[in-house]
């Protein structure tokens, strides 16, 4: 692999990252999912904490958009890529918007993302998101 072909890949997952992101804000389901793979793993915030497969995550959803404004307000605020030939991965500090009573409040996380290449094709194949322990 050259040194081309790495910034080729961590420029081609920036690109799926940031329209997955843009597809929550949408809350466009075909677009979330389009780049998961079928054994697709996510670790998560709210219950249930783990969940395997497309369905299970689809049904992840409707609890973030029912706790979200609309539209969701779903930022990247930092995104770094690290991608090999095959296998990649991407660390995020993210931002959404939480509605609890009427009351919004912004909710800063963390956001890990999995990713191979599989049929030339880059798929997420984990996300973990996490929110900082409190003190």
């Amino acid at each position: 692999m050259t040194m081309s072909d790495g910034a080729d890949n961590e420029a081609q997952i920036r690109r799926q990252i940031e329209a997955w992101a843009a597809a929550v804000r949408r809350k466009d389901m075909a677009a979330i999912l389009r780049d998961h793979a079928d054994d697709f793993v996510m670790f998560d915030v709210p219950p249930p904490l783990s969940c395997t497969g497309l369905e299970a995550y689809r049904a992840t959803w409707p609890l973030f958009f029912e706790a979200s404004p609309t539209p969701p307000v779903f930022d990247i605020r930092e995104l770094d890529i690290t991608a090999g030939s095959d296998v990649a991965f991407a660390v995020a500090l993210m931002r959404c918007v939480v509605v609890e009573n009427g009351q919004a409040s912004d909710l800063d996380f963390r956001l890990t993302i999995g990713l191979r290449k599989i049929g030339g094709r880059w798929l997420f194949m984990h996300e973990h998101h996490s929110i900082p322990a409190a003190s």
